[in-house]
């Protein structure tokens, strides 16, 4: 049975930082694309970044990839998520999501609970 728990959101201020982690159990990181997906209320799920099994990575936009890095450890089965700079509109509910192949942040088959994060100015 495939678990993805993350981790470390909360409440920082403008400006902060937030270092997301995204414990896999049930699947073997390596042999897995991994993405960071988030949803803000009252908005559609938007995919922040994925990182393929060779450690290619894909941000979800511009913003994303200035101030969010993607990382794995495959080691201890771990996805990660540090994000710098963090903005009122990174406020949401950030998600953890394996698929077998990398697809473009799309179809992701294995979904965690989520971490909430919250940026107040």
């Amino acid at each position: 049975q495939v678990q993805l728990v993350e981790s470390g959101g909360g409440s920082v201020q403008a400006g902060g930082s937030l270092r997301l982690s995204c414990a896999a159990s049930g699947l073997t990181l390596s042999d897995y694309c991994m993405g960071w997906f988030r949803q803000a209320p009252g908005k559609e799920r938007e995919g922040v970044a994925e990182i393929g099994r060779y450690g290619s990575t894909l941000y979800g936009d511009s913003s994303m990839k200035g101030r969010f890095t993607i990382a794995r450890d495959n080691a201890k089965n771990t996805l990660y998520l540090e994000m710098n700079s963090l903005k009122p509109e990174d406020t949401g509910m950030y998600y953890c999501a394996a698929r077998y192949r990398c697809s473009g942040l799309d179809a992701y088959d294995y979904w965690g609970q989520g971490t909430r994060v919250t940026v107040s100015s």
